[in-house]
């Protein structure tokens, strides 16, 4: 069976960034954090990264120049970047069985991450940026179980939102909410996945 892995607030914490990122844009956190998530999701379908700074900053009333657009990238990036120590021992306890990451993210988070220590207990990590599709959609599962040379079926996976699971389950998945790393590991012993000890 494949265990698959949603990243943000799942592989890794929330980001505490936007802060940061408020201020290189000289508004309130408030305000940029609407506009950092209002349009977000074209972003993860695959937009550039100067696309998606300069529609942050339409809607807040900022100008960003390519030179600002790839700083915020970089911020954004790394904020981003912080895994939950919990899930990190999980990963680290599954290391050994079959594991894929699919992830809504840009493609410029995609080349980082990859990069990451813990990227080496994946055999396929998958981010929406580079396939134009992003999840809920059915043809990420698609494009997903494609690159696993899995059946659905045999595949189930773990997310933080409902939505996504919603889809996977749609798709023929197993799917998960996830809920943190221990009942995570509870409900891989239910399936046979992982011991009980």
């Amino acid at each position: 069976m494949w265990i698959v892995f949603d990243y943000g607030e799942v592989i890794s914490t929330r980001t505490a960034a936007l802060p940061t990122m408020a201020s290189m844009l000289g508004v309130s956190a408030e305000a940029f954090g609407e506009g950092y998530w209002a349009v977000r999701d074209a972003y993860d379908r695959g937009q550039s990264d100067l696309e998606y700074w300069r529609a942050v900053g339409g809607i807040v009333g900022a100008s960003v120049t390519p030179e600002l657009a790839a700083e915020l990238t970089e911020v954004d990036i790394e904020g981003w970047l912080q895994p939950d120590p919990e899930s990190l021992a999980l990963l680290d306890e599954l290391a050994d069985l079959p594991l894929a990451l699919l992830s809504n993210a840009p493609s410029s988070f995609g080349r980082v991450a990859e990069r990451q220590e813990w990227a080496k207990d994946f055999r396929h990590l998958v981010f929406s940026g580079d396939l134009g599709v992003a999840k809920p959609d059915p043809e990420i599962w698609t494009a997903l179980a494609e690159q696993l040379g899995a059946a659905p079926e045999d595949c189930v996976f773990f997310d933080d939102r409902q939505t996504n699971i919603d889809g996977a389950l749609a798709a023929g998945m197993g799917g998960v909410l996830w809920l943190g790393a221990v009942p995570a590991r509870e409900e891989l012993v239910r399936l046979g996945v992982l011991g009980a000890g």
